[in-house]
């Protein structure tokens, strides 16, 4: 009989304003047969928490986030002086950056594909499961899990381009599917999410509850799907199943039904730039997030946001920013291009000389720019005491719990009005109102006024390169490529990354050679790598 090890997370609630948060822990729970497990709801419900963990679990490695700002003109791979290439590489389109590095994306590529199978094992099984009447709950428990399952899709799908489609718990060697199928389960699965999880408002939602997926979560997953495959393969519509005027549809539900709305700082919205004043997560804004707490440890519980440590300053901490390794330097271009009375800059980017900030490490940091990420970096106390190790977390390193808010209402707003609402004008100026307050000047609302404003609000949310790429390979390539004068160790030296290198891969990454490998060539690596 084969036996299934179940690692079952519990939901907590803590009080926010007591630097607690909402979190999943993991707890090793019982060992149980495939063949008795799944028979009642709370069994059932149990493997649903356990696809949520699987989710929490996804960023390792070289975290779809981090790479996501190292791919864009946001942000250079950097990291330490004396470390290996691999960010580089990543940076640069270009596999002689550093040869030695053909499995940079091992850990992903098994993330996605564990979470994946246990999506579809849970599904499998949901009709042996005796519901007692309680089948909206049933469509409820399928609903997140195949919203899981999409989202995992949608980021491998968009990272590597070929990928196999497992709709089944299987660990088959299959051959790669056509983005055209995988794009074709990634909008089935969320248009069953759309359509049968509950219109409970933002408001309405128990605070027990926040942090699950919603309705208007797969409403506004629906449109970004639509939005970058009708843009990256030039297609009218999201294979037959979503058109132009559907996609915008359920975003305007999101508007009309959701209860989200703007928070009026946008430095609330993120603890490093407003910690007196952050608003803490799950707050009206945040349309979906993926969940993290400090209780990481060295066995196997990975609780923690375990790749914001990547986007720390290098080897100092000045409060209230703790030490991370120096990944994603900011491009100074990107500081440049906000306007001066835009709040967002200051609030989205750590800079050195503007914040009159002691940093002693260059000689440490590759590819300087004296700017930082601040949406997502560690933080300290004015001892320089990580605030994670403060709150009972084993090491700076795995137990950082700020959330990945992955789609927050702004980013609805901005969709909606991308995809032609009669009401874009007033969507689009709300969001710059807020950036600017007394400051806001109406400019119209069109197609690169949309996407500047996109590139300055949603800086270090891993938006960007999909943006640009959703806008033709051509595009992504001319924007991002440059040669640039950064320090490396405090000394000068050029940076370059080349249009060709990025049309050469389509804009796509490197698949793992271990994977390609172990499929005995069933899997094909993609162009340029």
């Amino acid at each position: 009989m084969k036996k299934l090890k179940l690692y079952i997370p519990v939901i907590a609630l803590l009080s926010l304003a007591a630097c607690k948060k909402s979190f999943l822990e993991t707890e090793d729970v019982s060992t149980v047969s495939e063949q008795n497990f799944y028979q009642t709801p709370n069994e059932a419900y149990k493997a649903l928490v356990g696809c949520y963990d699987g989710l929490q679990r996804l960023y390792g490695g070289i975290a779809f986030p981090v790479t996501s700002e190292v791919m864009s003109d946001n942000a250079f791979g950097a990291t330490g002086n004396a470390d290996g290439f691999g960010y580089s590489m990543i940076d640069e389109f270009d596999k002689l950056r550093s040869p030695v590095d053909q499995d940079l994306y091992k850990d992903n590529w098994a993330s996605y594909y564990n979470t994946i199978y246990r999506t579809n094992l849970l599904l499998s099984r949901l009709d042996q499961v005796d519901w007692k009447g309680q089948e909206a709950m049933r469509k409820i428990y399928e609903s997140e899990a195949k919203f899981i399952r999409a989202y995992c899709y949608f980021d491998m799908v968009r990272l590597w381009g070929n990928i196999p489609l497992l709709t089944k718990p299987s660990t088959e060697n299959v051959p790669q599917a056509s983005p055209d199928s995988v794009y074709s389960l990634i909008a089935q699965d969320l248009k069953f999410a759309a359509s049968n999880l509950p219109s409970t408002s933002y408001g309405a939602q128990a605070s027990a509850t926040r942090g699950r997926i919603t309705k208007w979560a797969a409403e506004s997953m629906i449109g970004r799907v639509f939005l970058y495959y009708t843009g990256y393969y030039n297609k009218p519509d999201l294979v037959g199943a979503v058109t132009k005027e559907q996609a915008l549809t359920y975003l305007e539900d999101v508007i009309s039904n959701g209860g989200f709305g703007l928070v009026s700082n946008f430095a609330n919205l993120w603890p490093a730039a407003s910690p007196a004043n952050y608003v803490g997560e799950d707050n009206k804004e945040t349309v979906f997030a993926i969940k993290y707490t400090y209780t990481s440890d060295w066995n196997g519980n990975v609780d923690g946001n375990q790749w914001l440590v990547m986007f720390g300053i290098r080897s100092q901490a000045i409060a209230p920013y703790g030490l991370g390794w120096g990944g994603g330097t900011v491009n100074p271009k990107l500081w440049n291009a906000y306007d001066a009375n835009d709040t967002r800059r200051s609030a989205s980017i750590i800079s050195i000389v503007d914040e009159n900030l002691d940093f002693k490490k260059k000689d440490d940091q590759r590819e300087y720019t004296g700017y930082y990420m601040k949406k997502y970096t560690p933080m300290a106390d004015a001892s320089g005491t990580s605030l994670a190790e403060k709150m009972g977390g084993v090491s700076f390193m795995i137990s950082q719990y700020e959330d990945y808010v992955s789609i927050r209402y702004a980013d609805v707003l901005l969709m909606a009005a991308e995809l032609g609402s009669p009401n874009a004008q007033q969507y689009f100026d709300a969001v710059r109102q807020r950036a600017f307050g007394s400051n806001f000047v109406q400019i119209p609302v069109n197609q690169a006024n949309i996407m500047n404003e996109r590139k300055l609000e949603f800086f270090g949310e891993g938006i960007r390169y999909w943006d640009l790429l959703r806008q033709g390979v051509s595009t992504a390539a001319s924007t991002i490529a440059e040669s640039v004068t950064l320090q490396n160790g405090g000394v000068n030296a050029t940076k370059t990354i080349t249009a060709a290198k990025i049309t050469e891969t389509k804009g796509l990454s490197q698949i793992p050679y271990s994977q390609i490998t172990l499929s005995n060539g069933v899997l094909k690596q993609n162009a340029g790598w």
